[in-house]
C-alpha cells in the first residue's frame, strides 16, 4: 500500500470514508461482493475497463482496513480464495445503493457531457 510521506489529517468524517473506500474501483468491488462475486479474477472480469493489478491492490486496502475478510481453501488444489464483507464492509452498502440510485437518475446527463468532453478533444 502506497504511503504518503505527510500525515493525513483525518479530522473530518468525509476524509476517513474517502481514505477507506476512495479509489477507482472500491465502491464497485464492494459492490460485487455484495453481488456475491467473491473471487479476484471474477471481481476483475465484472469491472469492465479495470486492470487485475489496480484491483488486486484495492482489495489489499480493504482487507487492510477490514472492510473484507479473505477466505482461502487450503483442502482443494489450486488454492481457491474468495472475499467476503465485513460487518464494517456490510455498513456501507445503504450508501452504496444511494450513490447508484442517484447515478442511475442522472446517467443520461453524465453520458451526453461525456460524449461533448470527448468530442472537444
Amino acid at each position: 500500500m502506497y504511503n504518503k510521506k505527510m500525515d493525513e489529517e483525518l479530522d473530518c468524517g468525509i476524509r476517513v470514508a474517502f481514505k477507506m473506500f476512495g479509489g477507482k474501483w472500491k465502491l464497485c468491488i464492494i459492490d460485487a461482493i455484495n453481488r456475491g462475486i467473491a473471487r479476484p479474477n471474477e471481481i476483475h472480469k465484472s469491472i469492465v475497463n479495470s486492470t487485475l493489478r489496480v484491483i488486486e491492490m484495492q482489495l489489499a486496502e480493504l482487507l487492510f482496513f477490514g472492510v473484507i475478510d479473505k477466505c482461502t481453501d487450503e483442502d482443494i488444489y489450486p488454492k481457491k480464495t474468495e472475499y467476503r464483507l465485513t460487518s464494517l464492509g456490510k455498513s456501507i452498502l445503504p450508501i452504496l445503493n444511494e450513490i447508484d440510485k442517484w447515478g442511475t437518475v442522472h446517467s443520461e446527463f453524465v453520458i451526453e457531457r461525456q460524449s461533448e468532453l470527448l468530442e472537444s478533444e
